[in-house]
């Protein structure tokens, strides 16, 4: 699915999005395997809801990588606004470890976009536009 297009009655679309986030003070969560196992089992399901595809989805003791497939309808604050709301609160309810935080995530993410052709590519074909006719 991570190079197919999504149709819907007025768009076509390919958005693929990068994102990398963090627990609250680098705390390493994810070195517990059931936080890590109920965590992923979360994102699957939100994604689910919202129809989005997940690509990719890693942990590492500090830090997660998502990687999505989503209608143009979301900005990616959206995503993550949904992602960590609802991932802090199940995890916090689960894990009386977690309970104690106020909040499992920074506020801060990373994101990037990425398509099934380069950003040199486009930059290419924009700029040869011109050249053509």
């Amino acid at each position: 699915m991570d190079n197919e297009y999504r149709h819907s009655k007025t768009t076509v679309s390919l958005l693929n999005y990068h994102f990398v986030f963090c627990p609250r003070y680098r705390r390493k969560i994810f070195v517990n395997s059931e936080v890590d196992a109920s965590f992923k089992t979360f994102v699957h399901s939100i994604c689910e809801e919202n129809e989005w595809t997940v690509i990719a989805l890693e942990t590492d003791t500090d830090h997660c990588h998502l990687f999505i497939n989503v209608q143009p309808t979301y900005a990616p604050a959206d995503i993550m606004k949904v992602i960590k709301g609802r991932t802090s609160r199940e995890l916090r309810q689960s894990f009386e470890h977690l309970s104690k935080m106020p909040s499992v995530w920074t506020r801060s993410y990373f994101v990037s976009t990425a398509g099934n052709v380069s950003s040199e590519t486009i930059k290419r074909y924009v700029e040869s536009q011109r050249t053509i006719y």
